[in-house]
This record gives C-alpha cells, sequence and structure tokens, in this order.
C-alpha cells in the first residue's frame, strides 16, 4: 500500500477535497486486495473487468463504480509517469467502461425544516456554519476551506469579506466565485467572530490563525467534524432525519429556484460548470409543483376519491 499512499500524497499536494482522497484510499484499496499481490505492472484489463464485475454483483451502485473507475484510470496514469515500478505498457484502466449511472434527485429539506435547522444550534459557530452553507449554497469543502479574510488567504484559498458581504471560495477545478451572504448568516458570523478570536488567543502556537472555522483547539475544522455537527443538530432540531452539509446546499438551490425560477443565476451561486448540472432541481421544483397540484385542483382527484364502478354491474 505504499504505492497507493505515495499517490494519495501526491493528490493531497494538488488540493483534492478531503472526501475525494477518503474515496479515492477505500478503491485503491479494493483494487489491492481484489488483485491479491499481483505487481501492478503486470495487471490487465482483464483484472480490472473482473474486479468491476465483481463490485456490481454485489450490489455496488453504478456512480460508485465510476468513481473507483476513475480512480483506478488515475493511479495508473501516475504510474506510469512516477518511474516507482517497472514501466507499464499501456493504463490497463484506460479502455474500460464503467455502467452508466442515473442521476438521483437530490434530496431537500422543505423551507420549514431548513428554517427549522439553521434555527436550531446552540453553538456561535455551528449556527454560523449552518447560516453561510444555507444562504450561500457552499460546498463541505469549500466552508472548512474558508480563511477569515483575503488578508489570510492564500491565491487558491476562500476568504469571507464582511465588508462587501459575500464569500470569496475556490470550488471544483479550483474555479472562483463570489457568493453573497444573507442578513441572517451575515449577523450569525459577527457573532461568532470574537469567540473566534478568544479561542485563538488561548492556542497562540498551535492554532490556525487563518481559517475561519475552528475546533476549541483553535485548528481548522476538518471535513468530518462539520458532518457530525450537522448531523447533532439535525436530532436537535427534531427533524428525524439525517442532515448533512450537502443536503442544505441542495435545499439552498431548490428553494432560490423556487422563488426566482432563473436557472442560469441558480448555476452560477453553486458554481456548476455545466447547466444540466443545474437543471436537476427543476424536478425537485416540480415535484412539489405537482404536490400542490394534487392537493389543490379539482380535478387532480385521484381514483380513490372518483365514484367506483358498481362490480355487480
Amino acid at each position: 500500500m505504499q504505492t497507493v499512499e505515495a499517490f494519495l500524497a501526491v493528490l493531497a499536494s494538488r488540493r483534492y477535497s478531503e472526501q475525494t482522497l477518503l474515496a479515492y484510499g477505500r478503491d485503491l484499496q479494493a483494487l489491492a486486495e481484489g488483485l491479491q499481490g499481483k505487481p501492478w505492472d503486470q495487471v490487465t484489463a482483464i483484472d480490472l473487468r473482473a474486479l468491476m464485475a465483481k463490485d456490481h454483483q454485489r450490489g455496488l451502485a453504478a456512480r460508485s463504480i465510476r468513481r473507483r473507475l476513475a480512480a483506478w484510470r488515475g493511479f495508473f496514469n501516475w504510474l506510469g509517469m512516477s518511474g516507482v515500478t517497472e514501466p507499464l505498457q499501456a493504463n490497463p484502466a484506460q479502455t474500460l467502461r464503467a455502467p452508466k449511472a442515473g442521476r438521483p434527485l437530490p434530496k431537500a429539506l422543505s423551507v420549514d425544516a431548513a428554517i427549522a435547522y439553521v434555527s436550531s444550534p446552540t453553538s456561535l459557530r455551528d449556527r454560523a456554519m449552518t447560516e453561510l452553507v444555507y444562504s450561500c449554497g457552499l460546498r463541505l469543502s469549500e466552508l472548512v476551506g474558508l480563511n477569515v479574510s483575503a488578508l489570510q488567504a492564500k491565491d487558491d484559498q476562500g476568504y469571507l469579506d464582511l465588508q462587501s458581504a459575500e464569500v470569496v471560495v475556490v470550488g471544483k477545478g479550483r474555479k472562483t466565485r463570489k457568493c453573497p451572504i444573507g442578513q441572517p448568516a451575515l449577523e450569525a458570523l459577527k457573532a461568532w467572530l470574537p469567540e473566534r478570536a478568544s479561542i485563538l488567543a488561548g492556542q497562540p502556537t498551535q492554532s490556525d490563525q487563518a481559517a475561519l472555522f475552528i475546533n476549541r483547539r483553535g485548528q481548522r475544522m476538518s471535513g468530518r467534524s462539520v458532518q457530525r455537527q450537522f448531523a447533532k443538530q439535525a436530532q436537535a432540531a427534531g427533524l428525524g432525519l439525517q442532515v448533512h452539509p450537502h443536503m442544505l446546499r441542495h435545499s439552498f438551490a431548490s428553494h432560490l429556484l423556487q422563488s426566482c425560477g432563473d436557472l442560469r443565476a441558480v448555476q452560477e451561486l453553486l458554481g456548476h460548470a455545466q447547466i444540466s448540472t443545474t437543471q436537476v432541481y427543476t424536478h425537485l421544483d416540480f415535484q412539489r409543483l405537482a404536490s400542490v397540484y394534487d392537493q389543490s385542483h379539482p380535478r387532480a382527484k385521484r381514483s380513490s376519491d372518483a365514484p367506483q364502478d358498481d362490480p355487480a354491474k
């Protein structure tokens, strides 16, 4: 696994997200275990196709198989250039095709549930995080990567701009975008900053002075820690379901689209490269409209409400 760890270290140096590194680590561990010690330079497309077939047979989702294949391709590309093994004749994963993955509809909270959720945290930090994600539609990696100001941020890092009431985030593909901050989120951030300063004052040497969101030791919050806090807040709000940062991002997009109907604006705010990625939220909005129609339109009554034929006739 030393070769795999070296590859992951390269990805980390390229600022791949924590979630991507964890997923690729699992995918490459599964690859190593499936090959049962076969040298990397002797792996063939037949070997990889057999492993993909096993994954499919045990019920691994098509989307996960596609990501796994992407990890394998990247790994063998790196092996071919790194010189850590015997030279590869070709990338054995290059010609493989994964099953097509149907795009599932994102899960979003209702407006009432979202308001209840972002209002539930008692911690100033957690309140600021949830309000900011719901206000700006941030990804988890974008949230934890935020710095407290432009002065504290490097060229490829996001930061908070209180004066302009916006955050500058670095999203997928290292693309930068600006997101306006709503008033509730702005107030929550202003309430959190003095407490943040107090924590840093007590941890002068080991703290992360740049990070916007830190733990009690003054270190930048990890993605996993944020996910745990979001889950706890769902319980505190009594929602009865698992809430994660991406669900709040989905809620931001869905609620914004319901209000304005401007798909291009939502695309820009989310940082989607393709409009087709954003269009999935139109399906969510249609579901809401269909529900309203079913409940309100006089011709929308279901067969259970309609007069039934007499079976004796």
